[in-house]
């Protein structure tokens, strides 16, 4: 059962979470989420262990609910430039400041984070299976890369990004093999060893 709070007290928890850190191609997507203290779902969870349409049913509810939430991202470019952990943390940090409620608490999935302002924040290894409110960013994370990666898709249908969103998967390293490299593609990510890796 994914706990609610990370601290019982008054401050206003903020849940963060990224998507496509691991990606070949595309942005890395952010999403920060403040739920209310009563909120409750059966369904949530790391969005990695629910199927497309139960993300999509819960993307509605976290929108509709949540006291606040935004999502973020920063382009392939942006990573080749900043690399890819800032990239993730840097969209996090887009994500927080877009929210319409200023959090005084910050729960981040993983082990790597810089501070943002003044607030208080904690990394949680595997949190998205274990804060609510990690979850739900991871949710809406997820849902907006995935909504991404199939409109570009339709632009480059050969890499098969509908499928694997910008993974390294078989399909997507022969493409990149037999046709080079897009404008959706991270540079950074040292393509040719890549390319020489079993997925």
């Amino acid at each position: 059962m994914l706990k609610i709070r990370f601290v019982n007290d008054k401050k206003l928890e903020a849940g963060c979470d990224e998507a496509g850190r691991g990606c070949l191609a595309g942005p890395v997507f952010a999403s920060a989420v403040i739920l209310p203290l009563d909120f409750k779902n059966e369904l949530l969870n790391d969005s990695k262990k629910i199927n497309k349409k139960n993300r999509l049913i819960l993307r509605k509810i976290i929108e509709k609910e949540a006291l606040a939430w935004a999502v973020a991202s920063m382009t392939p470019a942006e990573i080749d430039d900043i690399n890819i952990l800032n990239g993730s943390i840097f969209s996090m940090h887009k994500a927080i400041r877009k929210l319409d409620i200023q959090p005084e608490r910050l729960l981040i999935d993983g082990n790597r984070f810089k501070p943002f302002k003044s607030i208080e924040h904690h990394t949680i290894i595997k949190g998205d299976g274990k804060y609510m409110a990690i979850a739900a960013a991871s949710i809406l994370a997820k849902t907006y890369r995935d909504e991404y990666m199939e409109k570009i898709h339709e632009e480059f249908p050969n890499y098969d990004w509908q499928n694997n969103k910008g993974y390294p998967t078989p399909k997507h390293k022969a493409a990149i093999r037999l046709f080079g490299i897009t404008n959706y593609h991270r540079k950074s990510f040292r393509l040719a060893e890549q390319l020489k890796i079993p997925y």
